[in-house]
């Protein structure tokens, strides 16, 4: 933001100093289309009584960083549609006749506050934003990507759920030589098991009940491109064979069909848990594991990104600022200092939601803790350690999660924005008390 830019909105004469950055606008499109092309800090609007509210409230949705001030005539004071305006969008406001010396020193004041709340600026760039923030943990990440993209094999992403796994395998598309073909990202676990091979390789017309014609799989479809396949580690072992086998001789056969299709397609791959473990529990091949383990990423989790956890909220702050609340300005010092604080047990997810949630049910002008859910609790009789700490805290999101969704497995799964399959291993893994199948609904008829 140019901290002492300052775009001056209607007909009058404001009296600001000639070596301040002053642009002048008479009409509200031409404000708008400044704002879309310069950044401002300030903002005063001179209104007369023929404008119109409604039109001022839109522009003041849509530009929300500048400090407002607003000169009006005090008949409008009277009216509640522009009192709330003034409540909703504006710093301070000064009615006709001006006094120009105070308004000069609210400019000022506004100018200062916009200097002191001015940060580093976000990353440029498509894949950049992807991946916001310059801790030494991501920016390690990005150099492995820049790396990895280059090359043809086949990519095996690890990281915690929520820690953006997804992002990171478009990051490497959007810099491979594929970056122009399409990206086909697939949850392995969100498909249901009779329709995934269906799904993945496509079937052929009268192959089974209900196939009317032929259809093309999302394997398929990723053709010239990249085809991300998140959760892998749920794939059903039948169709590891079937993935191994593509990975292998680059071909295809859809369900019901007789030739081979084959498909210029890199497979990036993606899980939370450990799959050498899993292939030692016997549930997933290791010839598969070790055709997708050529090319290794970790994302980090966001414990270990704590210099990114403000530039993040800031980001997502502004990603989702349309959904606001119109009063909602930013993040008071005590929230900071609460998002810093935190373990983020559910990682980048966890605090878009946090942060979507108190940008909604925010009641000032600054989202506090209590906003965001990040209330401090009182100190324990003895100190945590930490892998206790993130437990009880991945514990306390299940069971809230289970009794916001009166106990349905579906609805649970998809609020923490994991698998169903998922979610049933951490029941089990916690002994949540009717951790079984048959204790909970699954969101579908029987």
């Amino acid at each position: 933001m140019t901290t002492k830019s300052i775009l001056c909105v209607g007909v009058g004469e404001p009296g600001l100093p000639a070596h301040w950055q002053v642009v002048r606008t008479e009409r509200l499109a031409e404000a708008c289309r400044h704002l879309k092309a310069h950044a401002c800090a300030v903002g005063l609007l001179l209104v007369r009584d023929t404008d119109s509210c409604a039109d001022l409230n839109a522009l003041l949705l849509d530009h929300f960083a500048p400090h407002w001030i607003a000169v009006m005539p005090p008949s409008l004071l009277e009216q509640p549609a522009w009192c709330q305006l003034l409540r909703d969008h504006c710093d301070d406001y000064h009615t006709w006749p001006l006094d120009h010396q105070r308004l000069r020193q609210a400019v000022g004041h506004a100018l200062g506050m916009a200097a002191l709340r001015a940060g580093p600026a976000p990353p440029q760039g498509g894949d950049e934003v992807t991946l916001t923030g310059q801790s030494a943990a991501i920016t390690r990440l990005r150099r492995q990507i820049v790396k990895v993209a280059a090359a043809s094999a086949p990519v095996l992403i690890w990281g915690e759920s929520g820690s953006g796994k997804e992002l990171a395998a478009q990051a490497v598309h959007a810099q491979s030589p594929r970056r122009k073909g399409p990206f086909v990202p697939i949850n392995c676990g969100a498909i249901p098991a009779q329709l995934i091979q269906s799904e993945l390789f496509g079937h052929e017309r009268g192959a089974f009940t209900g196939a009317a014609r032929d259809k093309r799989g999302l394997i398929e479809s990723a053709q010239g491109g990249s085809i991300f396949l998140d959760e892998i580690g749920d794939l059903p072992m039948e169709l590891q064979a079937n993935l191994l086998r593509f990975l292998q001789e680059h071909t295809i056969y859809r369900v019901g069909g007789t030739r081979s299709i084959a498909v210029d397609a890199r497979v990036i791959a993606a899980s939370h848990v450990d799959l050498a473990q899993a292939v030692r529990r016997g549930v997933f091949r290791e010839d598969l594991y070790y055709r997708l383990n050529v090319l290794a990423l970790d994302v980090p989790s966001l414990r270990e990104r704590k210099d990114d956890l403000l530039p993040l909220a800031e980001h997502f702050f502004r990603t989702f600022s349309s959904e606001r609340a119109p009063r909602v300005k930013g993040f008071s010092g005590r929230a900071a200092q609460a998002i810093r604080e935190h373990d983020w047990p559910g990682n980048v997810r966890e605090l878009i939601n946090r942060v979507r949630r108190a940008m909604v049910m925010a009641e000032g002008r600054l989202i506090l803790p209590h906003d965001l859910g990040l209330v401090s609790a009182a100190p324990a009789s003895a100190p945590l350690q930490l892998d206790d700490a993130r437990i009880r805290a991945e514990r306390d999101a299940i069971d809230a999660s289970l009794l916001r969704a009166g106990r349905n497995i579906t609805l649970a799964a998809r609020d923490l924005g994991v698998s169903r399959m998922t979610l049933y291993r951490l029941l089990a893994k916690h002994g949540i008390d009717g951790a079984s199948r048959a204790s909970y609904t699954n969101g579908q008829s029987e």
